[in-house]
């Protein structure tokens, strides 16, 4: 369950663009995550600004680009990263002292395929990514929302997912987990409505084996919870031609 709070993109309806679908979390910063976002901020981040920006630019280089959206404290994001040096990661999270472990990460690891920009993900999105450019989205343990009435909160649904699917390009991918089944069977639902995108898997995924625990699957696992792993693709062609 990671941080990141996103508004809605402004296509949708009113009552959809001032949903929040994550809590925004203000716990202090060790002074260690302070030294690394004073210090390597503006090495390794990308401040936020309504124009559209050209990986490249950023990267140095043409490879895929992996966006992941709610980092948490960034320790499987890193990890990642160092394993794939041939794919760049940009990490999108408003948590202050996530950002701050991530940097001291890609620091000391020498990520150069790694880059954060801090800032509500959906406007990132809407005003700073060119469609049909993303290679793929990773989403791991957003907030479930576990109440009803609440649904509407979650990350992985329409219209946020045609969003997603928008900025992906055509081959690319949505890799979702989640420990809580009720939120991975309607993401499966909201996914499979969405225009474009087929499920790579008949239902869920089996366990990717290159992507490390995170201390929220680890909690899931504690407390006996499912974990349900979802991989959409983009088609690369029409549904229905």
């Amino acid at each position: 369950m990671n941080s990141t709070e996103i508004t809605q993109n402004t296509d949708a309806p009113p009552h959809f663009r001032s949903i929040k679908t994550f809590v925004l979390r203000t716990g202090r910063m060790t002074e260690g995550q302070k030294r690394n976002y004073e210090s390597f901020y503006q090495k390794w981040c990308i401040p936020y600004t309504e124009s559209l920006i050209d990986f490249k630019t950023f990267f140095q280089n043409d490879n895929p680009v992996i966006i992941e959206i709610g980092f948490g404290m960034g320790t499987a994001t890193a990890q990642i990263a160092e394993d794939n040096p041939d794919k760049n990661y940009l990490g999108i999270e408003v948590f202050k002292a996530g950002v701050g472990k991530l940097l001291g990460e890609i620091e000391e690891k020498k990520l150069n395929n790694l880059r954060i920009i801090e800032h509500d993900a959906i406007e990132v999105l809407e005003n700073m990514i060119n469609d049909e450019c993303v290679d793929g989205f990773h989403i791991f343990f957003p907030d479930p929302w576990q109440k009803k009435r609440n649904h509407k909160r979650r990350l992985v649904r329409r219209p946020r997912t045609d969003l997603l699917s928008k900025k992906l390009k055509k081959g690319g991918y949505i890799y979702m987990v989640t420990d809580w089944e009720n939120y991975a069977e309607d993401a499966f639902e909201q996914l499979s409505e969405t225009p474009d995108l087929k499920s790579k898997y008949e239902k869920f995924a089996p366990a990717q084996n290159w992507r490390p625990a995170t201390k929220f699957e680890k909690k899931g696992l504690k407390k006996e919870h499912v974990i349900n792993e979802l991989i959409f693709e983009k088609l690369c062609c029409k549904k229905f031609l």
